[in-house]
């Protein structure tokens, strides 16, 4: 089997050890006839592993339904999944076909099983052993041939032992499982999965990929992303969109530090970050107050315009960069970080009148305050020359 080919057919990202066992087992599984149970926390990707276990089965020509029970109203599951006849009950206008019908000859997938009410867990039993149910209304028993897949996020047995879950029907489930890791215990596949999330917006809206620097790889794998894939998607697609800029030939990506990125890492209701940045951290005279914060972003931006004007005036422009092949870019080598990669920095939420060249001045003071006078210490501070550091003193140090 090539689990790669695998991979892409099904959109699964990852090279995870634990990963890829899942999927070996699922496709071990589905020629034998087996009633499967997927485990795995909410927005793991249960049902591409359904999907799987039709598609290598003998039942690939047949129809594939996939019912969420929990969306289910509970008054009307028997009806959504067996069926009714007309006049069964109020409302019940016409016969009206179940999914064990419709799925005759196919896969049934049942996510959330455990949510079911035991009354209709003890109608699924009955289908699991016999293929036998009744529509509601009627006493005519039916007979069907459908495979079943289940998923749950929730311990299953935890269920049984507290009367949600009846253990005859676990027991029938549970002789053939599969359990997808949580994204937390996938760390080395969640930078990829970010890049191939800011890859595919990016490309739909004509905006730059984001990438990030090694720090910020390391924030965002420290999370615990309890919403798994499905919550890293979304992330990825609120931050390309907010931080990222219209794709030009000059500019195709935008490089985030960790600096950057915290200020939209998720933050679930009163628990911290759970990962801290460990990279070199500020000096307390800079990271007191939020609009200091503001200035010394657009200080750094007017550092990298100043660059930019300087090679304007040699005439060190760089040479126009050929178009990048798109085909799995995410996949492969990110560039090096001085050929494409350019910091940006989003302007403040709000408007005010800020003379940067004032704040400016204000964070040469603060720097030459905390080092005594030192030139190049506070150039070091402030990521520039002595010599730029110089021509930027106010007015009150350069009789110094």
């Amino acid at each position: 089997m090539d689990l790669q080919a695998l991979k892409n057919k099904y959109d699964i990202i990852g090279n995870d050890s634990a990963l890829n066992d899942a999927l070996e087992t699922a496709v071990k599984f589905a020629p034998t006839g087996l009633s499967v149970l997927i485990q795995g926390e909410s927005g793991v990707g249960k049902e591409s592993f359904a999907r799987i276990i039709h598609q290598y089965s003998a039942r690939r020509q047949g129809s594939f339904f996939a019912v969420n029970c929990g969306a289910l109203p509970r008054e009307l599951v028997n009806s959504e999944l067996f069926g009714h006849v007309k006049g069964s009950f109020t409302g019940a206008s016409d016969n009206r076909k179940g999914y064990f019908e419709e799925a005759d000859g196919g896969t049934l997938f049942l996510d959330e099983i455990a949510e079911l009410p035991l009354e209709s867990q003890a109608l699924l039993l009955r289908v699991l052993q016999s293929g036998e149910y009744r529509k509601v209304g009627s006493n005519k028993v039916e007979h069907t041939d459908v495979r079943i897949v289940a998923a749950t996020n929730v311990h299953l047995y935890e269920a049984v032992k507290r009367g949600k879950f009846r253990e005859d029907l676990y027991f029938r489930l549970s002789a053939a499982q599969i359990r997808i890791p949580a994204l937390r215990d996938r760390k080395s596949d969640i930078y990829l999965l970010f890049r191939k999330f800011t890859s595919d917006f990016s490309e739909v809206n004509g905006m730059c990929k984001i990438s990030l620097r090694p720090d910020a790889i390391r924030l965002l794998e420290g999370y615990r992303w309890p919403g798994n894939i499905r919550q890293l998607q979304g992330f990825t697609q609120s931050l390309t969109a907010q931080v990222s800029v219209k794709v030009t030939p000059a500019l195709q990506r935008i490089e985030l530090s960790a600096r950057e990125l915290e200020p939209y890492m998720p933050r679930e209701e009163g628990e911290p970050l759970p990962a801290l940045y460990d990279g070199p951290q500020p000096s307390s005279a800079f990271n007191t107050d939020e609009r200091q914060a503001i200035f010394k972003a657009i200080f750094d931006l007017k550092q990298e315009v100043d660059s930019l004007k300087a090679r304007l005036d040699r005439r060190e422009l760089p040479a126009p960069t050929a178009p990048v092949q798109e085909e799995a870019e995410w996949q492969g080598q990110e560039e090096e970080p001085e050929q494409q990669h350019i910091v940006h920095v989003p302007a403040p939420a709000h408007e005010e009148t800020l003379s940067v060249r004032r704040n400016e001045e204000d964070l040469i003071r603060q720097a030459l305050e905390k080092y005594h006078g030192n030139r190049k210490k506070a150039a070091e501070e402030l990521g520039m020359s002595e010599r730029t550091l110089y021509r930027k003193l106010p007015a009150e140090y350069r009789k110094k």
